[in-house]
């Protein structure tokens, strides 16, 4: 986490090469580079593949063994994008704290 003053600072460097190469910044990602993509946690993708295992349970009770099996797998892609997610978080809070 950094201080309100290297907060600062880093805005406006990032301003400053915003004024300096604007090509640049728009290829790296529209310029605001303070925001990491990583940064959400994995904790909501496992509460929808829970939703998600719900729901294929249900159908599988009520005998739609098709839509059951159709949505299990899309359950299990999003719990697999949830670990994927939290293996690279760690990953780099790790690579960050060395």
């Amino acid at each position: 986490m950094l201080s309100k003053e290297d907060n600062r600072r880093l805005a406006a460097l990032e301003r400053q090469l915003w004024r300096d190469d604007p090509d640049f910044c728009a290829r790296m990602g529209g310029g605001n580079f303070s925001v990491s993509s990583t940064a959400r946690p994995a904790s909501p993708l496992f509460v929808i593949a829970a939703v998600i295992t719900a729901v294929a349970v249900v159908l599988g009770v009520v005998g739609w063994w098709i839509a059951a099996s159709i949505v299990a797998a899309w359950a299990v892609i999003t719990a697999a994008a949830a670990v994927h997610r939290l293996r690279r978080q760690r990953a780099e809070t790790a690579y960050r704290q060395s």
